[in-house]
């Protein structure tokens, strides 16, 4: 009897992080502190500009269908923003807007690649890299610093390439790391990418969530290929900079061609993005933008504290992120099982945390620094109780006194 399951469906790695995000909400449902280092979403409320918007479309009880690539004003917004933002001028035509960046990026995927060709992903990738390639019958080759930094070598990713690589996803900020590449690497990539016609994906979705007086550099500054075939494309959207998670609205930047291609997969797939969500994205884009600033502030403050209190912990390794919300420590020194630690800590210290080898990078934990001040130092001291023989040996879990039993 044939499986009931596809072989590519089967083929596609289940997330650890699932199963622990299940043990977490049990234990929260019998009332225990748990605190949750592994949320890869701001905590701040939606833009009073969006909500707004989104508003004004519910209560004119206009919600239907829109253009597959999405609504004229907020494709207008996109090509302001890009303009603002990248410094390149586009058009309505080089413009899709999807159900969010992955859903953005996916549909992309379906129209560049055949079954076969090969996607370098340079680690630490995010998670869903890797699976969505190969839902598209295509191979993830990984590309892994040989320096122990987070930043890809232009050596180690040209050394990769083959007859059959077709596309490059460059991360940056970095999710899982926090990692801001150079502007020396982005100038060598895409140079490269347009030397050899590989195609050069820029996930983008952190792109103003750097730290410490830093700007993000645009791609587009190095680009000397004709817009109307180039191989460069930027994917974004609102769920990051905006703390909009939950309105799944993105989009992807690139030449008429391939977004007319994409539009195609779109159309047979989720057919359009929800007409109220997308106008929700119109007023963040089109609203004030001091919000972003406020955030980013926020998320600096916070990025400040988790490594104060990370560096506390004896033998763990880690290196100050750029960008984002994430760091990346090296937790080396108590496990090479990221899966297992990650697992211990939940059971011992009630914190959530992500397994590193989610990422291509086993032995370190992804910690978040979205939540309060109050849980991030929390969170980071608990995990120090739980490994650090050096730490207090008493530490309060709630309302609960907790002792350390081993020495």
């Amino acid at each position: 009897m044939k499986s009931p399951i596809s072989q590519l469906a089967g083929a596609v790695q289940e997330s650890p992080t699932l199963a622990l995000n299940e043990k977490a909400a049990l234990l929260r449902e019998r009332g225990e502190a748990v605190i949750h280092l592994g949320s890869g979403e701001p905590k701040t409320k939606t833009p009073i500009d969006a909500i707004l918007a989104a508003a004004g479309k519910l209560t004119s009880a206009e919600v239907k269908y829109t253009p597959t690539d999405g609504i004229p004003s907020l494709k207008k917004a996109v090509v302001r923003y890009t303009e603002e933002n990248y410094g390149r001028a586009v058009g309505a035509e080089n413009v899709m807007i999807a159900s969010g960046a992955k859903a953005a990026l996916y549909s992309l995927l379906l129209a560049i690649l055949d079954p076969q060709d090969e996607v370098l992903i340079p680690a630490p990738y995010w998670v869903s890299y890797p699976e969505m390639v190969k839902l598209c019958y295509a191979r993830p080759v990984i590309v892994t610093p040989e320096d122990g930094r987070f930043e890809p070598g232009l050596k180690e990713i040209k050394e990769a390439v083959s007859s059959s690589t077709k596309a490059i996803i460059v991360n940056s900020p970095n999710n899982p790391s926090g990692a801001v590449y150079s502007e020396q690497f982005i100038a060598g990539i895409v140079e490269f990418c347009g030397e050899k016609g590989i195609y050069l994906i820029m996930d983008d979705i952190y792109h103003k969530l750097i730290f410490d007086g830093k700007k993000s550099v645009s791609c587009y500054k190095y680009s000397r290929d004709n817009p109307d075939s180039s191989r460069l494309v930027a994917i974004n959207g609102v769920s990051k900079l905006y703390a909009m998670t939950g309105f799944r609205i993105g989009w992807a930047v690139a030449n008429a061609r391939l977004i007319a291609t994409m539009t195609n997969v779109q159309a047979q797939t989720t057919s359009c993005p929800s007409s109220l969500l997308q106008m929700a994205a119109v007023g963040a884009l089109n609203g004030v933008q001091s919000y972003v600033e406020s955030l980013k502030s926020t998320l600096e403050n916070n990025r400040n504290v988790m490594i104060r209190e990370l560096e506390a912990i004896n033998d763990v390794r880690v290196i100050k992120p750029q960008g984002t919300f994430y760091c990346l420590p090296d937790f080396r020194a108590y496990s090479n099982d990221s899966v297992a630690l990650s697992r211990r800590l939940l059971e011992q210290a009630l914190v959530v945390t992500v397994p590193g080898r989610e990422f291509g990078m086993e032995g370190h934990l992804r910690l978040s620094y979205c939540q309060s001040m109050k849980e991030t130092i929390e969170g980071v001291q608990r995990i120090r109780w739980a490994l650090d023989p050096n730490s207090p040996k008493e530490i309060y879990i709630g309302d609960r006194k907790c002792v350390r039993d081993w020495k």
